[in-house]
């Protein structure tokens, strides 16, 4: 019985607890992307002591507003390159998440994407398929790599209308106030 207990001891003395890290975005940054696509461009912006809401307007079309607050706002965006000689060819997606000011490690899958205000847009002359749309179905995994950054990989998708972004993968390097 001894030996049973003092190896449990051993065990749980031996077992390392995840490493929480915590990140501090202090004045908005953007981050270059690494999605290179032949037919446009992406971006990736993080907005400290914002809060997002989405509201219907009278026709029941959802848009955000972004005001002062205590959480920091991703915000990624996808512009595809105009068509020459072709009116009203602008094509933008966007997708919205509210984090906490201090950013740490997250999984979340379908179900709780929702806690975070995960949001996915496009706008386009595309009548009947542009607005914003709450994303319930995909995974949010945000990671520490070095003790000043973090990955993003989130991979979604939206059933009310076609998308181009699918998959978002990127790395946010800054000032860490790491915890152990």
């Amino acid at each position: 019985m001894k030996n049973i207990l003092l190896l449990i001891i051993v065990l749980f003395a031996s077992c390392k607890s995840n490493k929480n890290i915590n990140f501090t975005v202090q004045e908005p940054m953007l981050v270059e992307t690494s999605n290179y696509l032949d037919n446009g461009t992406s971006s990736m912006e993080l907005i400290p002591n914002k809060t997002i809401e989405f509201k219907k307007d009278a026709f029941g079309i959802v848009y955000p507003v972004i005001s002062e607050g205590d959480k920091t706002i991703f915000k990624y965006t996808y512009k595809r390159n105009p068509i020459s000689n072709t009116q009203d060819s602008n094509y933008t997606e966007i997708v919205y998440a509210e984090l906490d000011k201090n950013i740490t490690q997250t999984t979340l899958t379908s179900e709780k994407l929702q806690t975070i205000k995960l949001y996915f847009g496009r706008l386009c002359y595309c009548k009947g398929e542009t607005g914003y749309y709450p994303i319930k179905n995909g995974n949010f995994k945000i990671s520490e790599l070095t003790k000043n950054s973090f990955k993003i990989n989130f991979e979604f998708t939206i059933k009310e209308v076609p998308q181009i972004i699918s998959k978002i993968s990127e790395t946010v390097s800054l000032k860490s106030n790491a915890t152990n």
